[in-house]
């Protein structure tokens, strides 16, 4: 939802904020197997901190200047919201010596972002001024540039396969009118994204004039339901950062290390000095805002089970104390505040989201009420499955476009034990489907 107190800044409800926190586990898992490293960074920073950065200079129509009010705690210095997280990430690179072992340092980042879009260009999720970027930066050697842009277009490729999102575009931006640093290191930066590009097999389009000011990008492209294309997951290249925070890490034959080249002299070997890092920024979601508005048009209510803000829902047959009681249990189980009988393990939670319903009304009143509402597992409990110690599920909804009358039949009354039901749903949360 939105507020006329907070224009182009959404207000996620709880359904809103289970999609969000899912897709930010999501990537978190990732960043294990991609190397990166959760950072937590301020949200304003001195004006001194966007000079250095060029942000005052090239940014600062779309930045929030903060002010204190308070006469009696008076500050000198101005500050600025922050719209990206780059110039925080640089000086947390600069907070200790770096050699080029350590290289490549990958930092991952989902503080809030804000930016000060004109009110008429204000839409939905898709267009906002506070929004949440998967906002990474990796520090690497000259010689590690196509393999790590390489590595981040394998992550975009298997994030959009998962969101089953796609097809989409590359598209190539190059050098604004309004930039930072020499047409050489422009050109260089270019130079290296177009080869990354073209060795990762990817077919790409070039937009004139449509980078970052500090450096090049390429940016994936999606269509929405209408045909409008939105700008999501972006990696640009960065030689201007860097060399504005006096970034430098130490590595042997520095003049070679610089060129991305390497050399078996010895004696060059022996020779050990200051070499500045190549910075890449990078997003795979983008605006996880945006994105969520594409994701919702994209399921139109019927989501994955993993991502499905409504996953599971426990009803009773009759509203008798015994058949509530064994519903709330089975609620419970699945939402992992029951430990196993005569365990001596502590509950874990599951992270499922489970809704629960004992109301008087029928059975069938409830099961339709809950299909409509788009639930991915319908639970329901009677007297029988109190006999058996097992409940009934719904899992028709999991069904995929291929499957046969018979198989949708056995999917819409399996009989299991609320464990073996917690499994089941599990199962589905943990392979993404």
């Amino acid at each position: 939802m939105t507020s006329v107190y907070s224009p182009g800044s959404p207000i996620l409800l709880p359904h809103g904020a289970r999609i969000f926190n899912r897709l930010v586990d999501f990537l978190r898992k990732q960043y294990v197997q991609y190397g990166f490293q959760e950072v937590i960074t301020p949200t304003i920073y001195k004006k001194a901190l966007w000079a250095t950065s060029g942000h005052l200079e090239n940014y600062a129509d779309d930045m929030y200047t903060v002010t204190s009010t308070s006469a009696s705690r008076a500050d000198d210095a101005e500050y600025g919201l922050k719209p990206m997280n780059c110039p925080g990430h640089c000086l947390i690179f600069a907070s200790q010596g770096r050699s080029y072992r350590d290289l490549p340092i990958r930092y991952a980042d989902f503080s809030p972002l804000h930016r000060n879009e004109i009110s008429g260009a204000l839409s939905g999720l898709t267009r906002v001024r506070r929004f949440h970027q998967d906002d990474g930066h990796i520090f690497c050697r000259p010689s590690q540039i196509r393999e790590e842009i390489s590595k981040t277009l394998d992550f975009v490729r298997l994030t959009y396969g998962i969101l089953g999102l796609g097809p989409y575009r590359l598209v190539l931006s190059t050098r604004p009118e309004q930039y930072i640093g020499s047409i050489d290191d422009w050109a260089q930066a270019e130079e290296a994204l177009k080869r990354a590009l073209t060795e990762s097999g990817n077919d790409y389009t070039i937009n004139e004039g449509d980078g970052a000011f500090y450096g090049p990008k390429i940016d994936i492209i999606l269509k929405d339901s209408d045909g409008k294309e939105h700008q999501t997951a972006t990696i640009q290249l960065d030689f201007q950062l860097p060399k504005r925070f006096g970034l430098k890490y130490t590595a042997p034959a520095p003049e070679f290390e610089r060129r991305g080249e390497t050399t078996t002299d010895p004696e060059l070997l022996a020779e050990y000095g200051p070499v500045q890092p190549v910075l890449i920024h990078r997003a795979v979601l983008g605006s996880a805002e945006r994105l969520m508005a594409l994701l919702i048009e994209h399921y139109n209510g019927k989501w994955p089970f993993w991502l499905n803000p409504r996953q599971a829902i426990v009803i009773t047959v009759n509203s008798t104390e015994p058949v509530v009681r064994w519903a709330r249990h089975t609620r419970d189980v699945l939402l992992g505040l029951s430990p196993a009988p005569a365990s001596a393990t502590p509950a874990s939670p599951t992270g499922l989201a489970v809704d629960f319903d004992d109301s008087d009304r029928t059975v069938g009143l409830k099961v339709r009420e809950a299909t409509s509402k788009g639930y991915g597992v319908i639970v329901t409990v009677g007297p029988d499955d109190l006999l058996n110690n097992t409940v009934c599920i719904n899992a028709a909804a999991l069904a995929g476009p291929n499957e046969s009358a018979e198989q949708l039949k056995k999917l819409r009354r399996i009989n299991m034990t609320p464990e073996e039901a917690r499994d089941f749903m599990l199962s589905k949360v943990n392979s993404y489907q």
